[in-house]
């Protein structure tokens, strides 16, 4: 009659035993959000003026350098946010002036002329909305592989707000905060210059061979003077041999002298460019500059291709840190903190003790009430739900999803839900029984008639915890999450594990038993 029992058995044992060993000890397996494990939550700014500010500069540089190029010499300079003007454009290159212009900046820059052999370039308006939000998410972007490499389980780094340039970011189980906050605001612009002259104690004596002034392709840069680390000021090239965007990859190592440092490799682009310099360059020095600081100026002593090191006086923590942050590459713009919260594990801590609380005394009272309503098909519902938490803590740990407060109470929601598919499945065996079938044909009427009502329910909320996945972020996915899970492990139970504890119970009866208690 139940030929199949003893197999349904060995696939619920399996499937307990499963889901018991993927999730204890449950403090390692399980991972814990923000709001259960404590850490720190940053409301950040992104200075959109900075993108637009080193679009406008580039800009300036770049026609600058293609009139150069095509024997035309022009003087570039900035006079706002997003306005440069071009001036002493010679009259008899007006209109290969006017060509190269619209060749390089047409599509970003509106142009008027504002006298004779001047013109003003201005950031179309629609341009700068789309740089504005082009910096915010390249900042999430960046943020977003930093504290990856950091080994933070589930951060949250997203838009936040009505203001399109916030950004939340919450990292569960961080403690150390300065740490953080260092590695996620360094902008971390590499540049690799030439040096003209320098290192000097200051620009004055600097500037002494140039009669005090700057060249124009040139600019002077402060930072590390020689070994001893004392101060000096560098007179370098203004445009970089290599950037940062040529990195293929960086790690923190070792100098000759076994003094921290950081090792980078090129991509096959910035290796090119940087071999032709070098090659050509032997002997003179070249500057490491990071954020507009030289760290460190070595000659070169020889053709260098892929391969090169940045070294500096670090720590072996900032060399680690130098290496994380220029592998995630640079920030477009810098951030400024406009909110700051440690969350203390204490906290978290008395909202999980909270939260198991709860979730023991809803089940107790579910059960007590099921007991008493249904009398022995009681133990069914209790066998199903608790075997629900199981099964639904396996299937956290084993897809790595993380525990929230929220997700707490999706699994009291899914108490919930595996006591109302029990209710329904023993209401439907009452009627059954009471129009004078069997047990064994209530029971298979039972459960075959509210199969598909289960089913429909489950499916509807399966897929609005999908959307709130996709579309939440922090505790509103860990609900989802959470939800989710319980209503798979929900429809195993309630249709599966209950069905089979009826069918034992009907095994050890007569054929055409009329008696269940239900």
């Amino acid at each position: 009659m139940y030929k199949n029992l003893r197999w349904k058995f060995l696939l619920i044992l399996a499937v307990t035993g499963l889901s018991t060993w993927l999730f204890v000890p449950p403090s390692q397996k399980v991972k814990l959000g923000l709001d259960l494990k404590g850490g720190v939550h940053f409301v950040l700014g992104v200075q959109t003026d900075d993108a637009l500010r080193l679009e406008t500069q580039t800009a300036a540089d770049q026609l600058a350098a293609a009139l150069k190029d095509a024997g035309v010499t022009v003087a570039t300079r900035v006079t706002g946010l997003t306005a440069f003007v071009a001036e002493n454009v010679p009259s008899a290159n007006d209109q290969q002036f006017r060509t190269i212009a619209d060749q390089w900046l047409s599509q970003s820059f509106d142009r008027d002329q504002s006298g004779p052999g001047a013109y003003a370039f201005r950031m179309k308006p629609n341009v700068i909305v789309q740089r504005r939000a082009e910096a915010v998410t390249q900042a999430i972007q960046t943020i977003d592989r930093r504290v990856n490499e950091l080994g933070v389980s589930e951060p949250v780094v997203a838009p936040y707000g009505t203001n399109a340039e916030q950004i939340i970011v919450q990292l569960p189980g961080v403690t150390d905060v300065p740490r953080a906050k260092s590695i996620i605001g360094k902008t971390a612009v590499l540049e690799l210059k030439l040096v003209e002259a320098g290192p000097a104690a200051d620009q004055a004596s600097l500037l002494q061979a140039t009669n005090g002034q700057v060249p124009a392709d040139m600019e002077t840069v402060g930072g590390v003077g020689d070994q001893s680390g004392a101060p000096g000021y560098y007179l370098v090239r203004r445009a970089p041999v290599i950037t940062g965007r040529d990195l293929r990859n960086s790690r923190p190592t070792l100098d000759e002298y076994n003094t921290p440092a950081v090792s980078f490799t090129l991509n096959s682009e910035g290796g090119a460019k940087f071999s032709r310099a070098t090659s050509a360059n032997v002997g003179r020095f070249l500057a490491i500059v990071i954020d507009d600081r030289v760290v460190s100026a070595p000659r070169i002593e020889g053709p260098i291709s892929t391969e090169g090191r940045i070294t500096g006086r670090f720590t072996q923590q900032e060399a680690s840190d130098l290496a994380l942050v220029l592998r995630s590459g640079a920030l477009p713009a810098s951030l400024t903190y406009l909110e700051e919260r440690e969350v203390g594990p204490s906290l978290g801590a008395d909202s999980i003790r909270a939260g198991v609380t709860a979730s023991l005394i809803g089940l107790a009272l579910v059960t007590l009430f099921m007991l008493v309503y249904y009398r022995l098909a009681g133990i069914n519902a209790f066998v199903s739900v608790a075997l629900n938490l199981v099964i639904l803590l396996g299937f956290m740990a084993y897809a790595g999803a993380v525990m929230t407060l929220p997700g707490i109470a999706g699994f009291i929601l899914t108490i919930g839900m595996g006591v109302d598919s029990n209710v329904l499945i023993f209401e439907r065996i009452r009627e059954e029984l009471a129009n004078r079938k069997t047990a064994k044909q209530a029971i298979a009427a039972g459960f075959d008639r509210v199969f598909i009502t289960i089913l429909d329910t489950h499916v509807s909320s399966l897929i609005a915890a999908a959307f709130l996945f996709q579309f939440g972020t922090g505790p509103i996915r860990g609900f989802a999450t959470t939800l989710f899970f319980g209503l798979i492990a929900n429809v195993f139970t309630a249709v599966f594990v209950s069905r089979t504890l009826f069918e034992l119970v009907l095994s050890r009866r007569p054929a055409g038993s009329t008696q269940l208690s239900v």
